[in-house]
C-alpha cells in the first residue's frame, strides 16, 4: 500500500468523541484510515483521535468594596476615597455599577479573565459590613477574595498600602465588616492615606473635609496606581501587587 497518498488531514476525526469500538472500525472500507492504523502509525492516530479537551480553571469571583457615605453631601471627601477608588476600577474596565442590591450600588464584570463584583454600600460607613457581609452571604465570596479600600488617617496623603489581613485601625467601616465577617481577620485591603488633621482640628470634621487642587492632582495620580495594584493583584497575586505598591513613589517624586 502507497501510504504516502494518504493525508491525515484528509479524513475528519469525529472531536473529542468517545468511541464505543476500536478506531480500527470506524471506516473499514477506507484504505486512509487502515493505513493510519499500520503499526508505525497506530499509537499516534489513537492519541490524536482520544485525547482529551483540556478546559482551563474557572477564576474564582473577587468582591472589590469601597468604603464610604452615600450621597452628594460627603462626595469627594476624604472619608470617601474608597469609593472614589471603585469608580476608577469601574471606568477604567467598563463596569457599570450603577444597580442598587444587597444595600450598595452594585455591579459585576472582569478584570482580565476574572469575575469582580464592585460594590459601595450605602449604609452609611458605620454599617458598612451588613451590606459586604450579604454579599459575600450570597455569592459564598471566600473573605480571601474580598478586597477592602477605605481611607487612612494613619498614612500620609496619598500613600497606598496594601496588607493581606489585620484588625480595623480604628476605622468604624472597617470595625463593622470585620463583625459581619464574624471576626475573620484573612481579608487584604487597600488603604489610601488621607493624613492627620492639621493642628487641633477635629478629626470627625476632618474626614469628611474636601480636598485642595493640590491635593486633587496628587489624589488622582494615585487612584491610577491603585486601579494598576487591583489589576496585578487579581491577575498575578499579592506578592506582586503589594511589591508594586509599596515601591510606588509619589507624584512629585516622579514628576
Amino acid at each position: 500500500m502507497n501510504v504516502a497518498t494518504c493525508s491525515v488531514s484528509s479524513f475528519n476525526f469525529p472531536r473529542w468523541r468517545r468511541f464505543s469500538k476500536p478506531l480500527m472500525y470506524l471506516s473499514s472500507s477506507s484504505s486512509c484510515v487502515m493505513s493510519l492504523m499500520s503499526p508505525q502509525n497506530s499509537s499516534a492516530s489513537i492519541t490524536t483521535a482520544a485525547s482529551p479537551t483540556i478546559q482551563p480553571k474557572k477564576k474564582e469571583p473577587w468582591l472589590i468594596v469601597g468604603l464610604g457615605n452615600p450621597g452628594k453631601k460627603y462626595a469627594s471627601t476624604r472619608h470617601n476615597v474608597g469609593f472614589e477608588m471603585v469608580d476608577t476600577i469601574a471606568e477604567a474596565e467598563g463596569i457599570s455599577i450603577n444597580s442598587v442590591s444587597f444595600k450598595a450600588l452594585f455591579g459585576k464584570g472582569v478584570i482580565g479573565d476574572v469575575p469582580v463584583i464592585l460594590a459601595k454600600p450605602q449604609t452609611y460607613m458605620n454599617l458598612s459590613g451588613e451590606s459586604v457581609g450579604a454579599i459575600v452571604s450570597y455569592y459564598k465570596i471566600p473573605v480571601k477574595q474580598v478586597l477592602v479600600i477605605f481611607d487612612d488617617m494613619d498614612l500620609p496623603f496619598a500613600k497606598l498600602r496594601l496588607l493581606p489581613k489585620g484588625g480595623h485601625g480604628g476605622h468604624n467601616g472597617m470595625k463593622s465588616v470585620i463583625n459581619h465577617f464574624k471576626g475573620n481577620l484573612g481579608f487584604p485591603r487597600l488603604r489610601i492615606g488621607i493624613g492627620r488633621p492639621p493642628g487641633k482640628m477635629d478629626p470627625v470634621a476632618f474626614v469628611l473635609r474636601s480636598f485642595t487642587k493640590q491635593e486633587r492632582e496628587e489624589l488622582d495620580f494615585t487612584l491610577q496606581h491603585g486601579l494598576e495594584a487591583v489589576r496585578i493583584l487579581l491577575l498575578e497575586g499579592f506578592d506582586k501587587s503589594a511589591t508594586f505598591v509599596n515601591s510606588s513613589k509619589k507624584m512629585e517624586q516622579i514628576g
